[in-house]
């Protein structure tokens, strides 16, 4: 969970043709499958785009904060004060993976889909991994890490045989060079 504070803000308002204050105010964020399920709900298209064409909008982000906020009874003017800083915040803890597992891949491979991802896709491998529900308020990145870690350790892809040859190669050039040995 991410808790940040959104200061006080001053707006001007074009049908009133007044000026509004907003309060500071303190948020409870949580980037989750949940979060992402009801902004996916709200603007029909895909949160989680690897396609640059589909950059989200600074309201599209701003209304992603809203959908992440756990505090209740928050005042909707307030996500008008959201300053630059509060932003950084935000997205840095969007990025962060949140775990010490790291998924390793074979040089050549990306964990990166050409397809677009949804929350119902991602309900669907959780589905298919046996991931309990309660595990949909997890941080999205620790959830996505753990499908990821479901679908490697039920894979068993081997080598072909030239690939497993060339692996063992490399490798024995590499340890002979780091051991200073001819073989």
């Amino acid at each position: 969970m991410l808790t940040i504070t959104i200061p006080e803000g001053e707006f001007y308002n074009d049908q009133k043709k007044q000026f509004v204050t907003t309060p500071s105010k303190t948020l409870n964020l949580e980037h989750s499958l949940i979060s992402l399920s009801k902004w996916e709900a709200k603007h029909h298209k895909p949160f989680l785009a690897n396609n640059s064409n589909d950059a989200h909008t600074v309201d599209d982000d701003i209304d992603y904060i809203r959908c992440m906020t756990l505090t209740k009874n928050v005042e909707p003017i307030v996500y008008y004060a959201i300053t630059l800083d509060v932003m950084k915040q935000v997205n840095e803890y969007i990025q962060d993976p949140m775990t010490a597992t790291v998924i390793r891949r074979p040089p050549g491979t990306s964990n990166k889909s050409s397809k677009f991802v949804t929350s119902e896709l991602i309900y669907y491998w959780m589905i298919s991994c046996n991931i309990p529900f309660e595990c949909e308020k997890w941080h999205l990145n620790r959830l996505l890490t753990l499908i990821d870690v479901c679908n490697a350790s039920n894979s068993h892809v081997k080598m072909n045989p030239v690939d497993v040859s060339a692996r063992n190669q490399a490798l024995n050039e590499q340890r002979k060079k780091e051991l200073h040995t001819t073989g």
